[in-house]
């Protein structure tokens, strides 16, 4: 050892000259005890009576040391009696006190890269498993030893001579150096099955987050399924198969995640959520994690909250100039409301933080309700719900309209209750943000009502409400042109064809039409597509459809047909348009809205 400290066989040796040189020995001793039913001397007298009960507790201690180390020969495993051993402060707060006592499991020697743990139980399933996060967690090489209960209570006592540590954030250190060397080695994702079948468990999850954050990925699936291990990614929204793992490092895989985002490792027959931290040198990603019990194993899906794609400017979204110039006056206005709608997935919480960052300066004051905060903006206060203790998203708004903002954006609006509060907070001089579950823009209006919001508050309350989709697009290193069916190039004419003069857009005369396909390169890592673009629909309220509204009497078809009217241009539309310039493929955009 370096700096002076002794060896760790220095310090075993050291127990064992004090008295316990068999302390090591996996071998056990033949027992040389009297027996307690042969003759005994009976002294006269109390100061001899208190040295016999001392001599028979003394005695007993020697058995049940002796049963330790019988155990710890059935076991195959060393042993040690604890009393009198130095055991170091770093070595005790390995393990924290709580957990020392409820395993009766103690950290007796630490170096760094050598670990030795005692256990009065050492078959239990949770003391295996603590081993194993502590190598995890601190890259050592951990022995398990066998100790006796009264070996475990002498060494527990150093607990209170310790000071007082606070609990420090959970998260693991994955360098810039590290993340750079192993996407330096995946030049496509075919590489990264053979950084996978070479790699540690714990280089495993470094190796993920790398390939995920080189290829742009959202979220990392690893699922267990009969016969093998699956990692799959998410990239432009399209889950990709990118590698087998042996099934046999299952159970270490998932107790390393466990671990690292603070679940439960012996809960698997529940879900459990958890997130973590991957500290790099300039910025920090949190990674949200949930696991889930399936016919084969726990499924493990980690969403990666990387700040920078939430760093888009408004007008970098996707919006058509038509489009946002209906948009731009209605979200710049004092008061109302803007709703956005679409699937999970589709973009909405990119859009309302980009609304959010064009709205946010220091005359300023915007408040958020989440569930949960998954991004930090700088200059605007997020507040996150808690079902635990019953702070909801109604009970949420009322406490921040306490808060005199300007601006509030509320993540989901779910229920009635907290819909007439947004409404009301619309009405009474703030411009709440907002968005809602349903399938396009004009959907929102029937349900809201369905919801029980009475129309004549809600009509005045609304400025506009965006439908929206994510199309990947074309690479545009490989993008082809392409031709397109008759069938479908009959129904594109009918879309484009149907688009209002009143919305402001321009659409190309047919015959100068033409359409790309994917073909893939090394840039586009073999898909065809590189990043993605929102398509939209945008509904702004006017006097036509404020009567509507108010009628109550309204359905997606009727409100879609009022909307056409009045010059909104749908998501198939747009998504055509972009077509048409080179943006994205037809494919795409049949795939997310049917066409």
């Amino acid at each position: 050892m370096s700096d002076g400290l002794p060896s760790i066989e220095d310090l075993l040796k050291q127990k064992a000259s004090s008295g316990n040189e068999e302390a090591l020995s996996a071998k056990p001793a033949e027992p040389a005890l009297p027996s307690p039913t042969g003759p005994i001397s009976m002294p006269r007298g109390d100061t001899n009576k208190t040295a016999l009960r001392g001599k028979l507790s003394e005695l007993q201690l020697e058995g049940k040391e002796q049963d330790a180390k019988i155990s710890a020969n059935a076991l195959g495993l060393s042993y040690i009696d604890l009393k009198g051993f130095p055991i170091s402060a770093d070595a005790l707060q390995v393990i924290p006190e709580d957990q020392s006592k409820e395993l009766q499991t103690i950290v007796f020697i630490f170096t760094g890269p050598e670990l030795r743990i005692g256990a009065v139980d050492p078959t239990k399933q949770e003391v295996k498993d603590l081993l194993f996060q502590l190598e995890e967690r601190h890259k050592t090489n951990g022995v398990l030893y066998q100790i006796s209960l009264n070996s475990f209570n002498e060494a527990f006592r150093l607990y209170s001579t310790l000071p007082k540590i606070k609990q420090i954030i959970k998260g693991i250190q994955i360098t810039q150096d590290e993340l750079d060397r192993y996407a330096s080695e995946m030049k496509d994702i075919s590489q990264i099955q053979g950084l996978m079948a070479k790699a540690s468990v714990t280089e495993l999850l470094a190796i993920s987050m790398a390939a995920a954050l080189k290829l742009g990925s959202s979220d990392i699936h690893i699922e267990a399924e009969e016969k093998r291990i699956v990692l799959r990614l998410r990239i432009d929204g399209i889950l990709q198969e990118v590698a087998i793992i042996d099934k046999n490092k299952w159970k270490k895989i998932i107790n390393r995640i466990k671990l690292v985002a603070g679940l439960k490792m012996n809960i698997n027959n529940r879900p459990q959520d958890g997130r973590f931290t991957i500290y790099q040198r300039e910025k920090k990603i949190d990674v949200r994690t949930s696991t889930l019990p399936t016919a084969y194993g726990e499924s493990v899906v980690m969403r990666i909250l990387n700040p920078e794609s939430i760093k888009l400017k408004f007008e970098q979204l996707g919006f058509r100039p038509a489009s946002l110039k209906k948009l731009i006056p209605q979200i710049e206005k004092p008061t109302g409301m803007i709703v956005t709608t679409g699937p999970t997935g589709s973009g909405k919480t990119t859009t309302l933080y980009a609304i959010l960052s064009r709205l946010n300066e220091p005359g300023v004051k915007i408040i958020t309700l989440e569930d949960p905060v998954e991004y930090k903006l700088q200059g605007i206060n997020q507040s996150q719900i808690d079902h635990s203790k019953k702070y909801t998203f109604a009970k949420g708004l009322r406490s921040i309209l306490r808060q005199d903002p300007d601006i509030v954006m509320v993540g989901e609006i779910r229920d009635l209750e907290t819909a007439e509060t947004a409404i009301q907070a619309a009405l009474t001089g703030h411009m709440l943000i907002s968005t809602i579950h349903t399938n396009d823009a004009a959907g929102a209006i029937p349900r809201f009502i369905s919801m029980g919001v009475k129309p004549f508050l809600l009509a005045p309350a609304i400025n506009a409400i965006m439908g929206q989709r994510l199309a990947r697009r074309l690479c545009e290193d490989c993008k082809e042109p392409t031709t397109i069916d008759d069938a479908t190039m009959t129904r594109i004419r009918e879309l484009l064809n149907e688009i209002p003069e009143s919305s402001g857009e321009t659409v190309p005369p047919e015959n100068t039409w033409k359409f790309f396909g994917k073909k893939g390169c090394d840039k586009c890592h073999g898909t065809g597509y590189k990043g993605r673009v929102g398509l939209y629909e945008i509904l702004t309220k006017d006097e036509k459809i404020e009567a509507f509204m108010l009628t109550g009497e309204v359905s997606e078809y009727a409100v879609r047909k009022v909307a056409q009217e009045q010059g909104m241009v749908f998501m198939a539309q747009d998504g055509l348009l972009k077509a048409l310039e080179g943006l994205t493929s037809v494919e795409e955009i049949k795939r997310v809205t049917g066409l």
